[in-house]
């Protein structure tokens, strides 16, 4: 019966134009399959897991200081403005896939391994870690130090990566025996060089961009900036001052009211600090650029006015700024 024929022939190609549509299916995740994995049409987007290829792809990118905030192997919204950006730098044409024109241009076909062997050190088993942060700032005022709350917490931030990936190479670590041995990113990223003229905070990208002379894009990275209840401000001002692992002051009056805390109180410094590892100040008073406690956060949701970073992109950022360094807000 032709017509029956028809039907199962059509029914047994229905899985082949799925994944023509969808996209590459999900690889498994292995060190192995990361370190080796090549463009092979991007992996499907409703992926629950983290994919090897995206992995290698935001460590290459993050290796260029076009930063897709944290490595979680994710095709995520971090990821898309980070290839976006890539193309844009790199005259590739609007849009944030990724092709084989792309892939190349990045260096991927012949990129070695992303991921590296990582031995945890003594330093590494005597960190002190808190139990949890409290959310509520007059508790978090009592604590010595804002710190990571595990080993794993720690090292995910080291390398750059969310504490999923890293747990998922490394499914039966402990994140506290000596010269235990992981698998992280291998970063190899070198700070840019050349002085910084100006540094742009697009609202329309969520992106804070680094020039320098000639307008050479020297860093991108992924920022949450403002809100609509707290929009950030607008034009142009400059780089005041930088603070390293900087206490909070938080005052209701001037900031925002966070829970009952009706009264200022100075919330020790850490990475889970709520300006996380480090404060650069601006010319307008209460506001500046700082990092995180909560990475894969950043450019996801809303800010008090401040450009918000992951902690690393803003640590690099400290690195290449001076006091007097232009700061522009962009729509």
């Amino acid at each position: 019966m032709p017509g029956v024929r028809s039907l199962l022939w059509s029914l047994a190609l229905l899985p082949l134009l799925a994944g023509a549509s969808l996209g590459a299916p999900a690889r498994p995740l292995t060190a192995e399959a990361v370190n080796a994995a090549t463009f092979q049409g991007e992996p499907r987007k409703a992926a629950k897991a983290p994919d090897p290829f995206i992995v290698k792809a935001q460590v290459l990118l993050a290796r260029r200081s076009i930063s897709p905030g944290e490595i979680d192997g994710m095709d995520g919204e971090n990821y898309r403005k980070a290839i976006a950006q890539f193309r844009r730098q790199n005259n590739l044409g609007p849009g944030d896939r990724m092709d084989e024109q792309a892939w190349a241009a990045l260096g991927g076909p012949q990129a070695g391994a992303v991921l590296t062997e990582y031995v945890f050190t003594k330093a590494d088993a005597k960190a002190d870690h808190p139990r949890r942060i409290p959310r509520d700032f007059a508790r978090q005022a009592k604590m010595k130090r804002l710190d990571y709350t595990s080993g794993r917490e720690m090292l995910a931030e080291r390398f750059h990566m969310s504490e999923r990936l890293l747990a998922a190479l490394n499914p039966k670590a402990r994140y506290r025996t000596v010269d235990e041995k992981i698998m992280v990113v291998a970063l190899d990223r070198q700070p840019p060089e050349g002085p910084v003229e100006r540094i742009e905070a697009v609202k329309a990208t969520g992106m804070l961009v680094v020039y320098g002379k000639g307008d050479a894009i020297l860093a991108s990275y992924p920022a949450t900036i403002g809100s609509e209840d707290t929009p950030s401000p607008e034009g142009e001002y400059k780089v005041k001052r930088i603070a390293r692992d900087p206490p909070y002051n938080y005052d209701p009056e001037k900031n925002f009211q966070q829970g009952q805390n009706r009264k200022k109180l100075v919330l020790p410094p850490g990475p889970n600090n709520p300006a996380g590892s480090v404060w650069i100040a601006l010319s307008k008073p209460t506001f500046g650029i700082h990092g995180t406690p909560e990475p894969s956060k950043v450019s996801k949701t809303s800010s008090h006015g401040c450009v918000r970073l992951t902690n690393w992109d803003v640590e690099e950022l400290a690195g290449l700024v001076k006091p007097g360094v232009a700061m522009r807000f962009v729509d």
